[in-house]
């Protein structure tokens, strides 16, 4: 069978034509199958390969590029319809998202690490506060307008995680584009940060010595995690809930009072981190699935941001790669100034960083290289940061546009 060379036409209702060798998604199905196959893609191959690549480059970082490739290809339409959809998705699944977060954040867990450990991740959210803050007096003059945006956005992932830099970034109504500036600084620079960490650990004896601490080496605390696997019941059963939760506190945000830097979306945003708080402390809680769920979630809702975006302003990347190196630096030394000053030792200093720029995910690794007794403490903190971090980045956000606008 022939087909007239360079104009195939597939119409109907499979929503897709190929014009000029070019296919053109211009309905919500298959513009949908497409984000699903590209958000599963990266961590599929990740899981089955191991390369080193994703070590540099995580599966998220590489997602959101593919899509933004795919978006400038034109693969897809940009119609009202699209649009539509995905304004959709962003505004529910960010709050649900956020809710099944916080299932595994045990607060008495947490509470129960004891007044060291805690000194030291509130230490360490203060000079990571201060460098965010001091790294843009810095480059002030280069980063006019909103350019300050991907700041704010990655003091949420710096204190949480991906999740709660998606979240900054709807509640200040950041451009697509400045995302693929906060998502590349925090892959390269975490990375980066990763090392020095890994490689720091044979001078805990003398660094303890010169602040005077003890070893946090001996410090045990129980993990609280459910390690049951998911099955289909529980998914099922944690997506609606969490689907439910968004869009009750959607409803509810309506009838709050709104700010410059409050809004609706904001309001939505913390109501949903509180419902999965109240739920952590329920019998629901040992219920299965909620982390799976999240993973996937947070991934699919980056390949929707992605397929909004192009890569106009991607020039600006060295800057923002810089400032992050900035603030990794007066961090490290403010931190440093601290354990000085309150003996700290540095196991718990650099887990508690590493659990505020890398996140549940990477920190257990450092901690089990450490010591494998702080393994539950690199947990437990990161949990923490999953809780502060959109708080604390909307706290960035507005010292920032304050600077800004003086």
């Amino acid at each position: 069978m022939e087909f007239e060379k360079n104009h195939l036409f597939f119409g109907g209702r499979n929503g897709a034509t190929i014009h000029e060798g070019t296919r053109v998604i211009h309905t919500v199905w298959p513009y949908l199958a497409v984000m699903l196959l590209a958000a599963g893609l990266f961590p599929a191959v990740e899981r089955r390969f191991g390369w080193r690549m994703f070590d540099v480059l995580p599966p998220i970082v590489l997602t959101y590029l593919l899509v933004t490739a795919l978006a400038v290809s034109g693969l897809w339409q940009v119609n009202e319809e699209i649009k539509a959809a995905q304004s959709m998705l962003v505004t529910h699944l960010v709050p649900a998202l956020l809710f099944l977060l916080m299932i595994n954040c045990d607060l008495r867990a947490i509470w129960r690490l004891g007044p060291r450990v805690l000194g030291v991740f509130a230490c360490t959210s203060i000079s990571l506060f201060v460098a965010f803050v001091g790294t843009y007096l810095l480059y002030r003059r280069w980063l006019p307008g909103d350019d300050w945006h991907p700041l704010a956005a990655l003091s949420g992932s710096w204190v949480g995680g991906t999740a709660n830099m998606i979240a900054v970034k709807q509640a200040i109504g950041m451009s697509d584009q400045h995302l693929a500036m906060s998502l590349l600084t925090d892959a390269l620079c975490y990375s980066m940060w990763v090392v020095v960490l890994f490689a720091v650990a044979r001078a805990a004896p003398a660094f303890n010595r010169w602040t005077r601490a003890k070893s946090s080496g001996d410090l045990v605390v129980e993990d609280t995690r459910s390690t049951v696997p998911a099955t289909y019941d529980s998914v099922l059963l944690w997506l609606g809930m969490a689907l439910l939760v968004a869009a009750l506190a959607s409803w509810a945000a309506g009838a709050l009072p709104t700010s410059s830097m409050v809004s609706g979306t904001t309001w939505a945003i913390l109501l949903a981190t509180g419902a999965g708080l109240v739920v952590a402390h329920t019998p629901l809680a040992r219920f299965p699935g909620a982390g799976t769920i999240s993973s996937a979630m947070l991934i699919s809702v980056v390949a929707v941001l992605a397929s909004q975006s192009n890569f106009q302003g991607i020039a600006a990347a060295p800057l923002y790669l810089l400032c992050g190196v900035t603030i990794i630096a007066i961090h490290a030394v403010l931190l440093v100034g601290f354990a000085k000053l309150f003996r700290f030792d540095l196991y718990l200093c650099g887990i508690s960083s590493l659990a505020h720029i890398g996140g549940v995910a990477a920190t257990p690794v450092l901690a089990a290289s450490y010591s494998r007794a702080l393994v539950p403490v690199g947990i437990l903190l990161a949990l923490l940061g999953y809780i502060l971090g959109t708080g604390y980045g909307l706290v960035v956000a507005s010292v920032l546009s304050k600077l800004a606008g003086a």
